[in-house]
């Protein structure tokens, strides 16, 4: 396995473990051009988010660990909250391959589309009880909107799209599990059986699983609900808003090959 673009001094640290022969393109960040980031609304989802990165050193290693996708939590209440100028920071180790996902909680749309801006954003992803009607207020960026499935189901997801008429709709529907009072991030594991079944009523937009998904079961969670991508943060901390290296790679490592597994069963 090769490491490619490592970019500072920790990182290296960090690819410790990989021969020198198979680290390529290695550079320091600070000699490296600001890169753009396209805000337009893209086809393809990452597979591998790691959620809750409230740090620099957490940041490059889930990067170095091989996940396509890192959240950032801007939701105040949370243990893993995190504001626009520490993100400022972790962002600007990131790959441009590592997709930056901002998470929001019955946040107004212009604080919102300032923190997108801000940081160059890939996804906004709301995670609360934001109305159909948010959407159209919001830059054009995907949307990833979270549900919690719990003894509804599928029905607060349908009602949703329902509410959204012919205007504009999530590019993907993350679906967490359930939990009285909390917005997500519990460790809870959603019902995937129940999650799997409702997959008709997303009408077409891709599935994000979330939920307690962890390196010991995720790998059961892809083969029985099929999703398109998969969402970690307690699952692979040692406590909240710290990333376990061990727990990070093994969750990257397996939830690969699971997907590996469903594509070639596809084909």
């Amino acid at each position: 396995m090769f490491v490619s673009g490592v970019f500072d001094k920790d990182e290296v640290r960090y690819a410790d473990n990989v021969p020198a022969s198979r680290i390529m393109g290695a550079g320091f960040l600070r000699d490296c051009p600001a890169r753009e980031r396209s805000t337009n609304r893209v086809a393809t989802l990452f597979k591998i988010k790691i959620c809750g990165i409230s740090s620099v050193k957490d940041a490059q290693l889930t990067m170095l660990a091989g996940a396509d996708a890192v959240g950032l939590n801007f939701y105040k209440e949370s243990a893993r909250f995190i504001d626009p100028e520490a993100a400022q920071k972790i962002v600007g180790v990131l790959r441009p391959t590592v997709k930056r996902v901002g998470l929001f909680v019955n946040a107004a749309a212009e604080e919102i589309n300032r923190v997108a801006e801000q940081l160059a954003l890939d996804y906004i992803q709301l995670h609360g009880d934001e109305p159909p009607e948010l959407l159209a207020a919001l830059s054009e960026r995907p949307i990833i909107r979270a549900f919690r499935f719990g003894e509804n189901g599928a029905a607060d997801i349908a009602e949703f799209l329902r509410g959204c008429g012919s205007g504009r709709r999530p590019d993907a529907i993350l679906v967490d599990a359930a939990k009285p009072g909390e917005y997500g991030g519990t460790g809870e594991v959603a019902d995937w059986d129940a999650v799997a079944a409702a997959k008709p009523a997303l009408d077409g937009i891709p599935l994000v699983l979330a939920g307690g998904l962890t390196p010991f079961n995720v790998a059961a969670a892809i083969a029985k609900v099929r999703p398109e991508g998969v969402d970690t943060a307690s699952g692979v901390e040692s406590r909240p808003g710290n990333k376990d290296p061990m727990l990070v790679r093994a969750f990257v490592n397996t939830a690969k090959k699971a997907f590996q597994q469903l594509d070639g069963a596809a084909t």
